[in-house]
């Protein structure tokens, strides 16, 4: 049972959820993804658009570095510094930061601040959920959870 278990324990609990919001739950976590998403890469750029403090802003990217999500990689020698890169681990939280962007949309703002836009033909995009086999759209309602033993 997870009810019991404090944040940093969550990565020990045999849910998919659980594990993924022992990496991505802490807060200001999936608003340094999403800059991580717009292009951004530089410390400063992180502490001085989120207004975060250096004491949070290097949990969270020594968390994000230490789980695979975020490389950190050299681009100064003197003063030594170091710019943060979205692995392939990272880019397969676009979908996770989407889903967030949409119900903020739907149920936290008269108007989207952000449009997302399809480059190759100029049009609206929105996330959406689709079955592995056959392509088609679905709901949470049109889906079933087959649970694995020793879950959750």
């Amino acid at each position: 049972m997870i009810w019991n278990v404090k944040h940093d324990d969550l990565q020990d609990v045999y849910c998919s959820v659980a594990r993924t919001w022992s990496v991505i739950g802490e807060r200001w976590t999936m608003m340094i993804l999403r800059e991580c998403f717009r292009g951004e890469r530089r410390y400063d750029h992180f502490r001085s658009k989120l207004g975060l403090g250096s004491g949070v802003l290097n949990d969270r990217l020594r968390v994000l570095v230490a789980e695979g999500v975020l490389d950190r990689v050299p681009y100064q020698e003197n003063p030594e510094r170091h710019e943060y890169r979205l692995t392939a681990k990272g880019a397969d939280l676009y979908p996770v930061l989407l889903a967030l962007m949409s119900w903020g949309d739907k149920h936290k703002n008269d108007v989207p601040p952000v449009r997302l836009v399809h480059r190759s033909c100029g049009h609206p995009a929105a996330p959406r959920m689709t079955c592995a086999h056959c392509t088609e759209p679905v709901s949470w309602r049109e889906m079933t959870a087959e649970i694995a033993p020793d879950a959750w």
